[in-house]
């Protein structure tokens, strides 16, 4: 798992991510949002997609997962503390990316902490 895993482009667990950012930044297109909401969910969303890209082009990089479970975190949080609940489409895609992109980084901290060990050893 280790020798598939540290080759740079080649994580599921890291494109997921990517696809989960991607999805949350370009939403406030196709929904209604308001100014709070779409900037909010511009914002983690950018951020999520790049943190799956540089763990995808650096897979030796321990703190891509956890950042990745905290962004998930606030993701998942933003449609209460940004107070956008009532916008139904919002807040349903802020809290199902999110809780997404907690479980994948989650799943993947495994595999990171194996490539981070495996490349010390180089």
């Amino acid at each position: 798992m280790a020798g598939v895993s540290a080759r740079p482009w080649t994580r599921p667990h890291d494109w997921a991510e990517v696809v989960l950012g991607a999805v949350l930044a370009l939403s406030p297109i196709w929904m209604d949002t308001d100014n709070a909401a779409m900037w909010t969910m511009i914002v983690l969303g950018a951020l999520i997609a790049v943190d799956g890209l540089v763990s995808l082009a650096r897979p030796g990089l321990i703190y891509g997962e956890g950042l990745q479970v905290v962004l998930g975190a606030l993701a998942f949080i933003s449609p209460w503390v940004m107070t956008y609940t009532g916008l139904t489409g919002a807040a349903w895609t802020s809290w199902i990316v999110g809780g997404l992109t907690v479980l994948v980084g989650a799943a993947a901290l495994p595999v990171a902490n194996s490539v981070h060990r495996t490349a010390g050893q180089h």
